[in-house]
């Protein structure tokens, strides 16, 4: 038997490659996606690692979330950590996010995603020895006016040691000009991952950044040989005076490390879900390929039956050569994963985050779950036509008859109509239900809705394919009749091979309305709420300085100027979102609807919610929420609330005074700014953008050009995702190849028949072609319809958010189902040309 299905791959080569093709990309995905998150991991930890002293010093309690704070440690305790037994140096750090680096040729360096870091520098060595930041060429920055640049940034920028450096920063000064001194490493294997890294003389940055206070963001103290983190962080806290507490290097690494992790561990998750994808559509593709097998191999198995071969057998022998399909798939799946994960690497180098200088990461873990999916799947997809070889009695399978009973396409229905009534309960339940992972619960329903459409297939498509057939008929006389018989003749098989590409098309009709829905949403919220007539932001999506603010509003023709700017804190537990905003001209640019108290209640230390977050919460006004922020946990009195202002952007509005209260540096997020009565926007947008002509993160925007910014990323996630998406569509159409190969395979007396009485080799290729445009149609109709349910279900249930608007692009998804015709025609050239190449005489006489 094993000789048999040895005999029985090598035979199929081709048939057997597509569907492997299906397996490696699933396996792909999985292989690359934990060889990236493996090399995004062990390149933080190694990057924390360099970045923390023996033991660290910081002020105590509130968030540490890897954001700006003006809290610090006062200059003075230095001296005093100085005396603590086992402390061998100590050092004080200034530490800023914003300080970016503008290359000669105008742009700026780094900054997407990846932060722009402002550091004094000091020599300090890291934890347990480690060599942290070190100038390495020339020397390091000794007064003001001189600076030193990581080399990468340098060489980036395309600066040299003598040059003269332009930078653009979120402190006072919004621009500098130092000359660049030294360039520093990181000595021990540290890499900066995509961000730039500016050192200053400490008390340079303590005048840029902590408003000239004598002051540190925190302070290193260093171990003498032979006492350990956890001795000398014991010594340091017993010397640390109320507020401030002491942590283990290691500690705080782990803590940096994992923070960021957790923040970056959306990357595993999405690029998961398209190995999901790619593995579900594949199955449909393995399941007709093994029904291919067991159709060419019926007398074959029926003989091997007869001379003693046991049920069992014939079904292992099926499953055997699953797993070698499986083992082979999951094997060229991880070389491709590797490639992958380069890719996966490249791409995100683009948007910041430069692992370059990191090696690849291939854990065991990898081999393992690579080879366990890619079998797994394959065995449990062969299995269904495994078992169906062994309930086809020997003698009924030496007939070519070897259809299924039609009763087996009623239990399918039912189990359709099941798989789809819970699919929906559970996508209901997930977009409008109180449940704790709502995520999964929508993951689940999508899923279940699928897989039970394609069960129910066999029969929810019959009167779509017998239309298709009347159609056909008209416009094709017998060709198109026999072309409509043929999609029809297996229905189960037709069903599996259309429900592959459905798959698909329901996820890109989906992502089509959620996107065009999002972007209406943006313009029309934009275009009811926001009453100035300009905004300035910074093209990086980062803080800049305020400075900019008070430069705009001495600009001819601004009337006022609302400054906006964002932070983050938790409530119980959770993190969410901070708006500060200026309360006296807030009413002026922003539109804003209460539902109950008022927008002019707004003052210091009260807070405006949104009627989401308050339902939610069960917060009105008048009640008190505590928000934990870098200077400790703060009660705000609710104000107010109000119905969804996308303008606003989280859910919590207060007042800028009370984020500075609350720890937050002065850094503003956007300005919106009104024009007077009888000057130009477009002339006082000209004017701005000359006074800002020297910081490039800057940008001027009226309200159409803002609009069309906010869409930007949404086109861009878009594209992702069509891109990724299209691997699936690509294993569909491989699906529709080998139905259409194996139609052929099992009419090949047929065919000869009809070529001997007339039937041409072009109305052959004809008749295929049809059969094609049918099954690929079908797919697309069922896919683009569950496509809008999903759609339109996703896009009410984010009416709270903001994203109001529900659109259904009719044009695009037109286009969709033309192109799934289009499809058909070119997947069936492969078998159209293998049947109209059968020599006719042999064809009559195959048995």
């Amino acid at each position: 038997m094993l000789r048999a299905a040895w005999k029985s791959l090598l035979g199929r080569k081709l048939r057997l490659l597509m569907s492997t093709f299906a397996i490696i990309l699933g396996v792909a995905f999985v292989a690359g996606t934990l060889i990236f998150t493996d090399t995004l991991g062990r390149s933080f930890t190694a990057l924390f690692a360099s970045s923390v002293g023996d033991v660290v010093v910081r002020p105590a309690g509130g968030t540490r979330d890897g954001q700006p704070t003006t809290r610090t440690v006062p200059a003075p305790l230095l001296d005093d950590l100085a005396t603590v037994p086992g402390a061998l140096r100590v050092d004080g750090n200034v530490r800023t996010f914003g300080v970016f680096v503008v290359g000669k040729d105008g742009k700026v360096v780094g900054g997407q995603g990846a932060p722009g870091l402002g550091l004094n520098y000091t020599g300090a060595p890291a934890g347990h020895g480690l060599k942290g930041l070190t100038v390495v060429d020339g020397h390091p920055p000794r007064h003001r006016g001189q600076v030193a640049l990581d080399r990468k940034t340098a060489q980036r920028a395309g600066y040299r040691i003598g040059d003269r450096v332009h930078l653009v920063t979120t402190g006072a000064q919004a621009v500098l000009h130092p000359v660049l001194v030294g360039l520093a490493a990181f000595g021990d294997g540290g890499s900066t991952n995509g961000a730039t890294i500016t050192l200053f003389d400490t008390a340079t940055a303590q005048r840029l950044f902590l408003g000239g206070r004598g002051a540190f963001s925190d302070v290193w103290v260093t171990a003498e040989p032979g006492v350990s983190e956890q001795q000398l962080r014991d010594q340091v806290a017993g010397a640390l005076p109320k507020g401030y507490a002491a942590v283990t290097g290691d500690a705080a690494a782990k803590q940096e490390a994992s923070d960021l992790q957790k923040a970056l561990s959306f990357i595993t998750t999405f690029l998961l879900i398209f190995a999901g994808i790619a593995l579900v559509v594949g199955s449909f593709l393995i399941v007709n390929t093994f029904s291919i097998l067991v159709a060419q191999r019926g007398r074959e198995l029926a003989l091997l039956r007869a001379l003693g071969a046991s049920r069992g057998q014939v079904t292992r022998s099926v499953l055997f050569e699953a797993v070698v399909l499986g083992a082979v798939g999951s094997t060229l799946g991880l070389g491709v994963g590797v490639l992958l994960a380069m890719g996966i690497r490249a791409l995100f180098a683009t948007f910041g985050l430069d692992l370059s200088g990191a090696g690849l990461v291939f854990a065991p873990r990898t081999v393992l779950a690579s080879y366990a999916v890619g079998i797994l799947v394959t065995v449990l997809a062969a299995y269904l036509p495994a078992r169906r070889s062994r309930r086809i009695p020997p003698m009924a399978a030496l007939r070519d008859d070897v259809a299924l009973p039609e009763s087996a396409l009623h239990r399918r229905l039912a189990v359709g109509a099941l798989l789809v009534a819970g699919g929906i309960g559970c996508l209901m339940t997930g977009l409008y239900g109180a449940v704790a992972s709502p995520a999964w619960w929508v993951g689940g329903g999508v899923l279940a809705t699928l897989l039970g459409v394609a069960a129910a297939g066999a029969v929810i498509g019959r009167p779509f394919m017998a239309g298709a057939g009347l159609v056909y008929r008209r416009l094709f006389g017998t060709i198109g009749l026999l072309a409509g018989q043929n999609a029809v003749r297996n229905p189960r098989r037709t069903a599996a091979t259309a429900s592959a590409l459905m798959i698909g098309l329901a996820l890109v009709t989906t992502m089509a309305i959620v996107g065009a829905s999002a972007k209406r949403s943006v313009d029309n919220a934009i275009a009811q709420n926001f009453l100035g007539d300009l905004v300035v932001s910074n093209a990086l999506a980062q803080p800049f300085s305020p400075s900019i603010g008070d430069r705009v509003k001495r600009t001819p023709g601004v009337t006022a100027v609302t400054r906006v700017r964002y932070a983050l804190g938790k409530v119980d537990g959770h993190r969410e979102g901070l708006v500060g905003v200026s309360a006296g001209s807030l009413r002026d640019v922003v539109r804003i609807r209460m539902v109950a108290g008022s927008a002019s209640a707004l003052h210091d230390g009260t807070v405006l919610v949104s009627r989401r977050q308050a339902r939610g919460s069960g917060l009105h006004v008048g009640d008190t929420v505590r928000f934990l922020v870098p200077t400790g946990t703060k009660s705000y009195r609710v104000a107010g609330v109000y119905a969804p202002n996308p303008m606003l952007g989280y859910s919590f509005t207060t007042t800028l005074g009370t984020l500075s209260q609350a720890g937050f540096p002065p850094e503003d997020n956007y300005l919106l700014v009104s024009v007077g009565p009888g000057a130009s926007p477009a002339h006082v947008q000209r004017a701005i953008e000359r006074e800002t002509a020297a910081l490039p993160t800057v940008t001027v925007k009226n309200q159409q050009e803002y609009a069309a910014a906010q869409r930007a990323p949404i086109d861009k996630l878009l594209a992702l995702i069509y891109a990724l998406l299209g691997l699936a569509l690509v294993i569909a159409v491989l699906g529709i190849v080998n139905t259409l190969a194996l139609s052929v395979i099992e009419r090949t007396r047929e065919v000869g028949l009809l070529r001997a009485i007339g039937l041409s080799r072009a109305q052959l290729r004809r008749m295929v072609r049809l059969e094609a445009v049918a099954i690929a149609v079908l797919g697309a109709v069922l896919g683009v319809g569950l496509g809008v349910l999903f759609g339109v279900a996703l896009m009410t249930s984010l009416k709270d958010q903001g994203l109001d608007v529900i659109w259904v692009p009719a044009g695009q998804l037109a286009a969709f189902v033309a192109a799934s015709g289009l499809v058909g025609v070119l997947a069936a050239v492969l078998p159209a040309r293998r049947a109209a190449r059968l020599d006719v005489l042999q064809a009559i006489a195959t048995e």
